[in-house]
């Protein structure tokens, strides 16, 4: 049998869970009809609403991709005395960090985009990964730093560059309607 203070806690959730049922009965009720002509309209066009949301969905995953750029990880992850396997271990979770926090903009831009946004992070760890395997893990960071960033500099697009023009090329297409 519970003792008064177990007694207390179960009135005390019970009443809790009334006030939550009683307050979201209230708020979900329909709002009672009244003359379109005296009260602004109760839904906006759920386009006017989707929109916006798009547009900031596809501003941050270009921001993404070029968090993603070697440059950028370069200079934001380097440290003085980081190993090769020091550099390359915080890259790669810094662009997987990066992407779990961006994953749910997926659901307001087109497959293409998302796609583009998908590869350019798999191919920018790939990139990583093989530079990396190909040198001494103990070696100076500099060393991975600097083939890594010839590579990109021998290509005449990145893939960053060409995730980032589907993106703004979808982003453009939106806007025109």
């Amino acid at each position: 049998m519970p003792n008064s203070q177990e007694w207390l806690f179960i009135i005390l959730g019970a009443g809790a869970i009334v006030l939550v049922i009683w307050t979201l009965k209230d708020s979900l009720k329909k709002p009672e009809k009244t003359d379109p002509a005296t009260t602004a309209p109760v839904a906006a066009d759920p386009r006017n609403v989707a929109l916006p949301l798009q547009l900031q969905a596809y501003e941050r995953i270009v921001l993404f991709v070029e968090r993603i750029s070697p440059q950028s990880l370069i200079s934001r992850i380097n440290q003085p005395g980081f190993t090769v396997l020091d550099m390359q271990i915080g890259m790669v979770s810094n662009i997987k960090s990066e992407y779990d926090h961006n994953v749910s903009q997926q659901i307001y831009v087109t497959q293409q985009a998302w796609e583009a946004v998908k590869t350019v992070k798999e191919q920018t760890i790939s990139i990583i990964n093989q530079i990396a395997l190909k040198l001494p893990p103990d070696a100076p960071a500099i060393e991975l730093n600097k083939q890594i960033l010839e590579l990109f500099m021998q290509q005449k697009e990145s893939p960053a560059d060409i995730a980032a023009a589907i993106i703004n090329a979808e982003a453009k297409r939106l806007m025109k309607g």
